[in-house]
């Protein structure tokens, strides 16, 4: 298999990093975290880039980009800690709305192509603990009431893409359709908080709030899972960006340090350290490359894919961040220096969309024919 990217991806590549390199430098982040952890300005940066048009279908002046190309840009976005919720506005969003009826494709997929519209997914409920089909949120003649947990950027987005029940239990497989609700709409209130790696999430009540179909409850579980799966391998690029830069930042480090009259470079013991870290980050890189190839299969093989990368980016994040911090010393601990946000945005990625012990448990759910003998 070909593993090589085109000259496309790579001037793809090449142009995010400038755009991290020059507009959104530890300085920058550093105000945007004190300010909330979300600019408008900054996502019109993104906009301004093309990178919010990345997955819109070209009918909807999009790019209509693929899997590759979004997990190019995840990683160069994770190299510069970008905060602004770039796979859930501009991958998840415009892969929901796709299956939407027309009218409502025409009305939101080119604002959020042209980087005027942020719309994000508000699936997260106190009892869900990862499940997508745990939905206590109801819906009733088109107005919906509930309470979504964890809402990216959810007080400044303009709309929500909600799971919302229509029948069934709270945790029935069935029942579940996907609705889209502007903030503006009635009964919605929002409760912005900061996230410990400094990005801005919200807890979002909905009271009676009128809303509009996206896709009913005979596809509205199945789009939900494929909006978990395309924010894992969007999650999984920019967590190898993310490693990529902490290893970086640490080698630097490691060269500059001196003890004993000698940089600590040559210590022995930090060598082979600097080596299992850079394995990890190897592994990490290719389990993201695996689930970003297989977003386009089956439900029950992409499912697994990306569970599978999840877990391995589950371990390599938890080990690259405690090695790169403890080689770093005190200061790898202090908020003036970027080592210690690298390692905060680790630490909170290991838990989202799934943590590392509820993934391992979905692939060995999936791996029950072979016992994971033959994969």
């Amino acid at each position: 298999m070909d593993f090589d990217f085109s000259e496309d991806q790579q001037a793809l590549r090449d142009a995010v990093r400038r755009f991290v390199d020059k507009d959104y430098g530890f300085e920058r982040r550093t105000q945007i975290e004190r300010a909330g952890g979300f600019d408008r300005a900054a996502w019109e940066g993104l906009a301004g880039l093309g990178l919010t048009a990345l997955a819109v279908p070209e009918a909807h002046g999009g790019l209509g980009f693929g899997a590759v190309e979004a997990m190019v840009v995840m990683e160069e976005l994770g190299r510069g800690l970008v905060m602004e919720p770039m796979a859930q506005g501009a991958l998840i969003a415009p892969a929901l709305l796709s299956k939407a009826p027309e009218a409502l494709q025409a009305e939101w997929l080119p604002r959020i192509a042209g980087g005027e519209a942020l719309v994000v997914l508000a699936h997260q409920e106190a009892r869900s603990r990862y499940r997508l089909n745990q939905v206590a949120t109801r819906a009733v003649d088109g107005k919906l009431t509930g309470v979504k947990s964890l809402v990216p950027a959810g007080d400044v987005a303009d709309a929500f893409i909600v799971p919302a029940r229509v029948s069934g239990v709270d945790n029935a497989s069935d029942g579940i359709a996907l609705y889209l609700v502007e903030r503006s709409a009635a009964g919605v209130h929002t409760r912005p908080y900061s996230l410990y790696d400094g990005s801005r999430a919200a807890e979002v009540h909905l009271d009676n709030t009128p809303a509009q179909l996206i896709a009913g409850p005979d596809q509205g579980l199945a789009l939900l899972e494929l909006a978990a799966d395309i924010g894992i391998a969007a999650q999984a690029a920019e967590a190898v960006g993310v490693m990529e830069k902490y290893l970086a930042l640490t080698v630097e480090y490691l060269n500059t340090r001196k003890q004993f009259g000698v940089v600590i470079s040559s210590f022995q013991a930090l060598r082979h350290r600097t080596a299992d870290v850079k394995m990890q980050l190897e592994l990490a890189r290719s389990m993201s490359y695996y689930a970003t190839l297989r977003l386009g299969d089956a439900p029950a093989v992409r499912r697994r894919a990306v569970s599978q990368a999840k877990v391995q980016l589950g371990n390599s994040m938890r080990f690259v961040g405690q090695q790169c911090t403890q080689m770093h010393g005190g200061i790898g601990v202090t908020d003036e220096y970027a080592g210690s946000h690298y390692f905060k945005r680790l630490t909170v990625m290991e838990m989202q969309w799934g943590d590392t012990l509820h993934h391992l448990g979905e692939v060995s759910a999936r791996m029950q024919d072979t016992a994971g003998v033959f994969a």
